[in-house]
Order: structure tokens, then C-alpha cells, then sequence
């Protein structure tokens, strides 16, 4: 498979896929966003893959919408027409049966990849770079990582879901802060206000990653993995007592897969385990 404005690459059932414009901070076009879009779908998609690592290539992680797909934007309706056409190539309108269609919209289908989607973020997430980390499941930030909404400084609005997802993540208060001044926070602070998960030496990023990743890969059933996540997306949308029946109905098809045996049986059997994902 190739592309030319990220990099995918697969290794004992994790996929790396790089934002790959290092010149540019990883800023966003119109091709970055689509080729992205197909990774994630090949990913999700591969049976020799059990998880998803997002990161940049070289200074960022990204740092945005490209600046002269914004000088486009105040001079035409080129890129409103062509992106909405070309997504429509690569994504159906239902990506799963089982997906609101909350998780249908330009960056919200990553809740509806099954597998699990880590951000390696190593450095700049501002704008839509700041958007696209928020929708990952886990946040690793390098220490020398920066996040930033910028959108206030460009006469813009809380983009893509944000004003849904960054009051969940980070509470009220930080996110309007966030919001409103759209002032850069270093890696520390973004732990702090809940924003990552974990900050480690710039580095030690891809290590931590890599190693968290082959550890959910390995160690954990694929299949739980992508019942899970359905789970809890899903759950963002209803009550208790919906996630309880959903929990429910979910139980008994666990009982019966190949993968509760596996579980049960190394553990019985001191063993590592050999899932499959069936």
C-alpha cells in the first residue's frame, strides 16, 4: 500500500500510522485527511492488526489545517464541494450498522474503527492537529509535546465536535479556558487538566508506545477490545440502564467465544495466552 502524505507501516499486530508532511508540521490537506481516512479503514479492517498508533513524523504531531488550504478556503468553495465528494469514495454512509450517527461525521469515525487508536503525540497538536488527538482512545504525550485550539486567533469556532468532546475529557472550566484563550499548554499541564494519559521523555515516546501497544496486542482479548470500545462510545449516548443491558446482551455471545476459553485456560494453566479474536 502506498501513500504520500502519511506512512503505515504493520509489526506484530500494531499499526503505525504517521502523519508524513515533517516539512509542515504534519499540517492537514485535503489528501492527508483522505489517505489518513484509508489507513485507518485498512487497519481496521486487517486481521494481522489488534491495534492503531497515530503519531507525526519529525518536530509535530501536527500542527493544523495547512495554511494554504485556509488561504483556499476565504477564496473559493473549492474544498468544501472537493473533500465532500471525495470522502464519500472511501467511507460509506454507515461505516457500522451499530454506530450513532454522531460517529459518522469527518473526524468523529474514530470512535467506530473497533480497534483501539493510541496518539503517540511527540510534539505541536494545535487546531486540527489539536481536534485529531482529542478523538483518539489514549493520549501518550512526549514531554516536549504542545497543545493549543487556536481557533479564537483565526476568527474560527470550536471545530469538529469539540465543544461535545474537550468538556468531557477535561471538565467544563478547562475546556472553555482552553477555548477561549487558545493559548498553548506544555505537556505537564495537558496531564494535569486529564488532556493525555501519560507524558514520558521525548525519547522514550515511540518505546512506551510500541510496548503499550504489543502489550494490548498480546496479552489482552482482541475480541473484548473491540466490544469494549462499542461499549463505551455507545454509552456516551444513553444511561445506566441502557449500558447495563447492552452489557447484558453482550455477555452470554462472550460465554461462548473462542477467546473466553483461551482466557479461562491460561490462567488455569499459567501460560501466556494465544488469543485469536474469535
Amino acid at each position: 500500500m502506498s501513500f504520500e502524505t502519511i506512512e503505515y507501516n504493520v509489526e506484530k499486530y500494531v499499526a503505525t500510522i504517521s502523519l508524513d508532511r515533517p516539512d509542515r508540521l504534519n499540517a492537514i490537506t485535503n489528501q492527508l485527511e483522505l489517505e489518513l481516512l484509508e489507513a485507518m479503514r485498512t487497519a481496521d479492517a486487517a486481521d494481522d492488526v489488534r491495534v492503531i498508533v497515530l503519531t507525526g513524523n519529525g518536530r509535530g504531531f501536527c500542527a493544523g489545517a495547512d495554511i494554504e488550504l485556509l488561504q483556499k478556503i476565504m477564496e473559493t468553495d473549492w474544498v468544501t464541494a472537493d473533500i465532500g465528494t471525495k470522502r464519500a469514495e472511501f467511507m460509506p454512509e454507515r461505516p457500522h450498522d451499530t454506530a450513532p450517527v454522531d460517529f459518522q461525521k469527518t473526524w468523529s469515525y474514530f470512535p467506530t474503527i473497533s480497534k483501539p487508536i493510541i496518539g503517540a503525540i511527540n510534539g505541536a497538536a494545535v487546531g486540527l492537529g489539536f481536534v485529531l488527538q482529542l478523538y483518539c482512545d489514549i493520549r501518550i504525550a512526549s514531554d516536549m509535546a504542545r497543545f493549543g485550539t487556536a481557533f479564537a486567533q483565526r476568527g474560527l469556532i470550536a471545530e469538529h465536535g469539540v465543544s461535545w468532546l474537550l468538556p468531557r475529557l477535561i471538565g467544563l472550566s478547562n475546556a472553555l479556558d482552553l477555548l477561549y484563550s487558545a493559548r498553548i499548554i506544555d505537556a505537564d499541564e495537558a496531564l494535569n487538566m486529564g488532556l493525555v494519559s501519560r507524558v514520558v521523555p521525548h525519547d522514550e515516546l515511540m518505546d512506551t508506545v510500541r510496548q503499550y501497544a504489543q502489550m494490548l496486542s498480546t496479552t489482552v482479548s482482541p475480541r473484548s477490545l473491540q466490544v469494549m470500545k462499542r461499549q463505551v462510545y455507545n454509552a456516551l449516548f444513553t444511561d445506566l440502564g441502557d449500558a447495563i443491558e447492552t452489557a447484558n446482551d453482550e455477555m452470554f455471545p462472550s460465554f461462548q467465544c473462542d477467546d473466553f476459553k483461551e482466557g479461562v485456560a491460561h490462567f488455569v494453566e499459567k501460560r501466556a495466552p494465544q488469543f485469536t479474536g474469535r
